[in-house]
């Protein structure tokens, strides 16, 4: 059974992966007149600009009362337990991690080895997540997730698999693997500050990671597309990468980054769905690899972990509402039954109830 009240954040890694996943048949047919690194730029761009454009807009027409929450958790306030310069180094590492360096050794590699072997390869991003995850970060890693984990493996290696495809042991398959370790931080550095502004994360991250790709573009002799087709990749960024790293981002607040990985490891079908859509048949191979896919997400969803745990007193920021972890006292103007944003300190607390590594829960096992 599916507990939904512990497990309901799932659902957004997983539109978050719906969204992805849709982009890479979407952007295969723009691939005929757009060379792929100003591809990988734009859509990056398109990212943290619709995202942009999407929060002054907001902040326009919907102007938030002081203290309110805009659904992502406002700027990080400075505190003994989470300093601002703090929440700047982690962003500033998870945008070099995952917007700069991987992208950069993800498109070397794919000029020394094929775009199937690269394919299999990039599978390994979930893996190192979660390995990362558990070995450097000390997340809650249960035998489930790993299961999980490595049955997504294998399924997005049976959905990329082409026969007589074989992956060299060659340096350009070393630099795909370690895009995909770059990854597996940036996931967990982005972890570090899941509790701030999910929007303001994925602005930052796409205006990064899209001007150092389009600069790399331009460098390499790639031109701006037409106009009809530069706006079509930026309005495919802006919802395949934009909002569904905001989406990503708020998952990772509430399930850590193991979890969190192994769910977005779904858009692979998510694309492969679309294509038949579009014409495309993946073959038989497709279904084998779905119901790997639907095992893997089965036992991700059924996880039941409760233990009787200790919390320690420590101050923070980021969006809640009243419930058995947040009982502290407020401005008269803040309704508390209301989801809101401001600095707030928890006491010590110990007790028992069913969770997952969320904000609240990084606990040691």
């Amino acid at each position: 059974m599916i507990d939904f009240q512990t497990q309901r954040y799932a659902f957004l890694a997983l539109a978050a992966a719906a969204l992805f996943g849709a982009s890479t048949p979407l952007a295969k047919l723009l691939l005929a007149d757009v060379s792929p690194i100003m591809l990988a730029g734009l859509l990056y761009l398109g990212s943290g600009l619709g995202l942009l454009l999407w929060r002054f807009g907001g902040a326009i027409l919907h102007p938030s009362p002081q203290g309110r929450g805009d659904g992502g958790g406002g700027k990080p306030e400075p505190s003994a337990a989470n300093p601002r310069s703090a929440q700047f180094v982690w962003l500033a590492v998870a945008v070099l991690c995952g917007g700069v360096l991987a992208p950069i050794f993800l498109l070397w590699g794919l000029v020394q080895i094929s775009a199937a072997s690269a394919a299999l390869l990039l599978n390994l991003e979930s893996v190192a997540t979660t390995v990362i995850a558990a070995v450097i970060f000390s997340e809650q890693v249960g035998r489930r997730v790993w299961v999980a984990t490595l049955l997504m493996l294998v399924a997005g290696g049976v959905l990329s698999w082409q026969p007589h495809t074989s992956i060299p042991l060659s340096i350009g398959a070393l630099a795909i693997v370690v895009a995909c370790v770059f990854w597996g931080l940036d996931n967990n550095f982005t972890r570090k500050i899941s509790g701030g502004d999910a929007m303001q994360i994925a602005t930052v991250k796409g205006l990064a990671a899209g001007c150092v790709n389009v600069v790399i573009a331009l460098s390499t002799g790639a031109a701006f597309p037409p106009v009809n087709h530069l706006m079509a990749a930026l309005l495919l960024g802006a919802f395949a990468y934009g909002v569904s790293l905001v989406l990503y981002v708020r998952a990772l607040r509430h399930l850590g980054s193991a979890r969190t990985g192994a769910h977005f490891a779904t858009a692979p079908f998510v694309g492969a769905a679309i294509a038949l859509g579009l014409g495309e048949h993946p073959g038989l191979i497709f279904i084998p690899a779905l119901a790997l896919m639907a095992v893997a997400t089965w036992l991700l969803l059924t996880e039941h972990h409760a233990h009787r745990h200790v919390h320690e007193p420590m101050s923070h920021t980021h969006e809640h509402v009243h419930d058995e972890h947040h009982h502290h006292a407020h401005d008269p103007s803040v309704q508390s039954g209301q989801p809101h944003t401001h600095l707030h300190e928890h006491e010590a607390l110990t007790h028992f109830h069913p969770h997952l590594p969320d904000l609240h829960h990084r606990h040691s096992h």
